[in-house]
């Protein structure tokens, strides 16, 4: 009995050796960076108290699709999206048709129509694409002054149709790594314009944190990016006496903002991919214990709260609407909000299909 005793004893001493060097040792390509997140704000008073106003939401379009991230609505009316086997599918609100406009090959993660009639495609793993009315496929970007995408994310076209305003979420990882680009946070993001007159693609801004999200603001005079690893909005100045400079839209926000959308006349919408992970706030300074982060989460599932989280925001960046979910079931994480007619839509890189709240609740209390 002895003798079977300090057998199970060595063993559990072994494998506690294993899972130790396993945290310490194994090899991985994440250099974290050393940064201090400003503390979190309250989620259970002040603009972003928790609140059931997602409960419920209405499923549109077709259903039993993976991955609807993208999300536009097209003239006649149709819904646009990009789905994780790169699918580029239309489906009609409050039915379940569906049809396959193209395949891209790669990750359509944003969608925006260009006033020639061409769907402008950010493709996570190909780049900045078109697909005509033939539906042809055409690559129109890959790579800015010598470095290539890592991570095209979303996508936005102005009205004269001359400039594609874009993100590189990372020049250093690829789709599907976003977990560690994160927690890295090397900060080698990007926003990009593309000029359809010459096909040339500048850098507008770079050493962005996980550039997501892009909107163009009222009269186009700046254009919005998302930086996910830093829980803030960036705004770069396109017109008047600040062209060419930026500053922050928003700052500290409560959770991960994925994608964003202008309505065109006073309203952003900002998709919150979860709440902030406070052991991964807390780990902002310890880049070791992050790194052993990484590996344990090689292993485990990652810590994501299960939360349906938007924001609507002013022209001035102040928080007007404040939408969530917490309950069991709830439709999350949503990564694209848009606003058309009397709904809010919504889409989701990790779901398995669309959904839509009515307009007059989104806003009920601005």
């Amino acid at each position: 009995m002895r003798t079977r005793s300090r057998k199970l004893r060595h063993l559990l001493f072994v494998l506690l050796l294993a899972v130790v060097a396993f945290l310490l040792l194994m090899p991985t390509k994440v250099q974290p960076v050393n940064w201090a997140p400003p503390k979190a704000p309250s989620m259970t008073h002040g603009p972003y108290a928790d609140n059931q106003r997602l409960k419920g939401v209405e499923k549109t379009g077709a259903q039993g699709i993976a991955g609807p991230e993208a999300l536009v609505l097209d003239a006649e009316g149709f819904l646009l999206s990009g789905l994780h086997d790169g699918r580029i599918i239309r489906t009609a609100p409050g039915s379940d048709t569906l049809e396959v406009l193209a395949n891209t090959g790669g990750r359509p993660l944003g969608l925006t129509l260009h006033p020639d009639g061409r769907l402008i495609i950010a493709d996570g793993i190909k780049g900045l694409l078109a697909l005509d009315s033939n539906r042809q496929l055409t690559t129109l970007s890959t790579t800015a002054n010598g470095v290539p995408f890592g991570f095209t994310d979303d996508v936005t076209v102005d009205a004269s149709g001359r400039y594609a305003y874009f993100s590189d979420a990372s020049s250093r990882w690829g789709y599907g790594q976003d977990g560690e680009a994160v927690i890295e946070h090397g900060g080698d993001g990007r926003l990009l314009r593309y000029d359809f007159s010459n096909a040339s693609t500048e850098v507008l801004l770079e050493h962005l944190q996980f550039a997501n999200g892009v909107a163009l603001g009222p009269d186009e005079d700046y254009v919005l990016v998302n930086e996910t690893g830093a829980y803030r909005i960036s705004r770069y100045w396109l017109k008047g006496e600040r062209a060419g400079s930026h500053d922050l839209f928003i700052d500290n926000l409560p959770g991960l903002p994925d994608n964003l959308s202008f309505n065109g006349r006073d309203r952003f919408w900002v998709a919150l991919y979860s709440p902030r992970n406070p052991l991964l706030d807390s780990f902002a300074g310890y880049p070791m214990l992050r790194k052993v982060m990484v590996r344990a989460l090689m292993v485990v599932p990652k810590p994501i709260e299960r939360r349906a989280f938007v924001l609507g925001l002013d022209v001035e960046g102040k928080v007007i609407a404040n939408l969530q979910d917490g309950s069991a079931g709830n439709y999350s994480p949503i990564t694209t909000a848009r606003e058309y007619g009397e709904w809010l839509y919504l889409g989701s890189l990790k779901g398995t299909g669309m959904a839509r709240v009515a307009l007059g609740v989104a806003i009920a209390g601005e």
